[in-house]
């Protein structure tokens, strides 16, 4: 297994997904990310602030 580049689905910026990542996204039965991290910590953000 090597590292992969992924592109970030909402910046279009390229991250590496490293191979301990990947081994434990597997071994949590996770997919593959499609956001980078500050997206995805952008979008925690932003789901967190929501009023119910």
């Amino acid at each position: 297994m090597e590292d992969k580049i992924i592109v970030c689905k909402d910046c279009g910026n390229e991250f590496t997904f490293s191979v301990s990542e990947q081994e434990f996204y597997h071994e949590k039965q996770f997919s593959d990310p499609v956001r980078c991290k500050a997206c995805r910590d952008a979008k925690k953000a932003r789901n967190n602030t929501r009023s119910y």
